[in-house]
């Protein structure tokens, strides 16, 4: 995860596409992503990256299609928020403390479902 510098702490990732999803690495993410697609999910592998103790990293998917496939190490906190149809399978840990993704799934159908490495 690239961090930002005192200089520019909003550092903001976009990506957006009309037709197809969005595939996502850790190494080359910032603290904020936003992903947008009228059909498209986001697939989001964060597995190679150290993601310090009490750190947010923060993504903001918007679709009118799609979901969101999230794959994190074992001891990060996944917060999901948003509304859509679709369900949330996540069944990793909740202690508070350690770093949290937070996914904003915002969109008509598409779930959020998230694996542990």
């Amino acid at each position: 995860m690239m961090k930002s510098s005192g200089e520019d702490p909003q550092k903001t990732d976009v990506k957006v596409s009309l037709i197809g999803g969005h595939r996502l690495g850790g190494a080359t993410l910032h603290e904020r992503t936003v992903t947008a697609s009228l059909v498209g999910g986001a697939d989001i592998d964060l597995t190679d990256i150290d993601i310090p103790d009490g750190t947010e990293l923060r993504i903001t998917k918007l679709s009118l299609i799609g979901g969101v496939s999230l794959k994190v190490p074992r001891d990060v906190r996944v917060e999901v928020h948003g509304l859509r149809l679709g369900g949330v399978k996540d069944d990793g840990p909740s202690e508070p403390g350690g770093p949290t993704v937070r996914i904003d799934a915002w969109g008509l159908l598409g779930g959020v479902t998230v694996r542990r490495a």
